[in-house]
């Protein structure tokens, strides 16, 4: 893991007592299911749905692959998907990359697919748009996170699930081309890496 990722988390583990209890409630049902799939000796499939995919699911599928490497937890596998496809939106690249991400453009297209790395040499998340149940995502035996309220309403079957959490986050896009663009892009992609984390934390 690189330094300025690591340092990053560092800190953010000092702050887990910021967390309000509600919401840690919410975040242990990850965990749980984490931990139950790892006594069957199976994936923990983690599918972090929103809207569009194109911002705090990416988020969240990006910071669970982080926390499971933080935290030593194999055979976590973390994905993301929307209700519609759109791109993988270019603020929130530029966030994940203040925090210390490589990210690499690997195809030319409307919804181009970026490999986000945080360790040299390792292992990249693959992040494009898509549709939840794009053939890309498992079909089955999954957790879906929902990281936004439209995505929790609009969606009141997802086939195949077994475990079914909202973390409902308030979505950046709303400063898009405003003074508070960055700081708001950073605010976010910084509470969603600190629950991610705290939720990973009561796996071991």
């Amino acid at each position: 893991m690189n330094a300025k990722i690591k340092n990053y988390l560092d800190e953010l583990t000092q702050q887990f007592d910021t967390i309000p209890q509600e919401r840690k409630d919410i975040l242990e049902r990850i965990s749980n299911y984490i931990r139950s799939k790892q006594a069957q000796n199976k994936p923990a499939n983690l599918v972090y749905i929103c809207t569009h995919n194109s911002r705090r699911s990416h988020f969240g599928q990006i910071w669970a692959k982080v926390a499971a490497d933080y935290f030593n937890i194999e055979n976590v596998k973390t994905y993301s998907g929307g209700t519609e496809a759109t791109a993988f939106n270019a603020h929130a690249i530029s966030a994940l990359q203040r925090a210390g991400f490589n990210v690499q453009k690997t195809t030319d297209s409307e919804n181009p697919i970026y490999h986000v790395y945080h360790s040299d040499g390792g292992e990249p998340s693959v992040c494009f748009s898509k549709v939840y149940d794009h053939a890309q995502n498992p079909g089955s035996e999954f957790s879906a996170i929902m990281t936004c309220s439209d995505a929790e309403e609009n969606c009141p079957f997802i086939p195949g699930v077994e475990l079914r959490v909202a973390t409902t986050y308030d979505d950046p896009k709303e400063f898009d081309n405003t003074p508070l663009q960055d700081q708001k892009y950073d605010e976010r992609c910084k509470q969603i890496a600190l629950e991610t984390l705290y939720a990973f934390s009561l796996i071991n």
